[in-house]
């Protein structure tokens, strides 16, 4: 469920944590049917690798047009997180152009290494579903280094980052994953 603070950020303001610097949004407004349904599409990724549900799409901040998809592949490679093979998807057909008027929406809290990857094309805005403490609770090992963190160790970061939406639908996509 979105707490009172992530509806305020879903609406324009800035997901703020006590003593940490915010990122500063440079984004329009976005409703929060238009999170949700970005949300659902991220799901509907995930959902096509049973055991690592880690789904993403980059959606355009003004319109909320799916602009690149991508799901998790890490048994492939082990960096095709889904942000990361959404990120590919999209420079394979945009190129790497555009990034602070794109939102990227994942079924969970990004690791480092995808958080980062964020952070360094300078994207508009990262939205995720369930925590990195979530997947813990399920039994998925984890880096335990929230995006949040990334984003305060990066000062020249202006993107926005929300998380919790739709969070009941992703820890029921993790909790029911298949396992091996």
């Amino acid at each position: 469920m979105i707490s009172k603070r992530m509806l305020l950020a879903s609406i324009g303001a800035l997901v703020c944590t006590p003593g940490a610097k915010p990122a500063r949004a440079a984004l329009p407004p976005i409703s929060l049917e238009r999170h949700e349904r970005a949300m659902r599409a991220a799901i509907e990724q995930g959902r096509r690798n049973a055991a690592y549900p880690f789904g993403a799409v980059i959606v355009q901040a003004e319109t909320g047009e799916v602009m690149g998809r991508g799901v998790n592949d890490s048994s492939a490679n082990p960096t095709l997180h889904g942000e990361i093979a959404c990120i590919n998807d999209y420079v394979g057909r945009h190129g790497s152009t555009d990034w602070p008027s794109r939102v990227l929406y994942t079924t969970a809290e990004p690791c480092p290494m995808c958080m980062g990857a964020m952070v360094w094309a300078g994207i508009g805005g990262v939205v995720f579903g369930t925590s990195i403490e979530g997947l813990k609770r399920v039994g998925m090992d984890q880096i335990d280094i929230t995006a949040r963190a990334v984003v305060d160790a990066s000062p020249f970061y202006t993107g926005m980052l929300l998380g919790g939406v739709l969070q009941g639908d992703t820890d029921r996509l993790f909790r029911e994953r298949k396992r091996g």
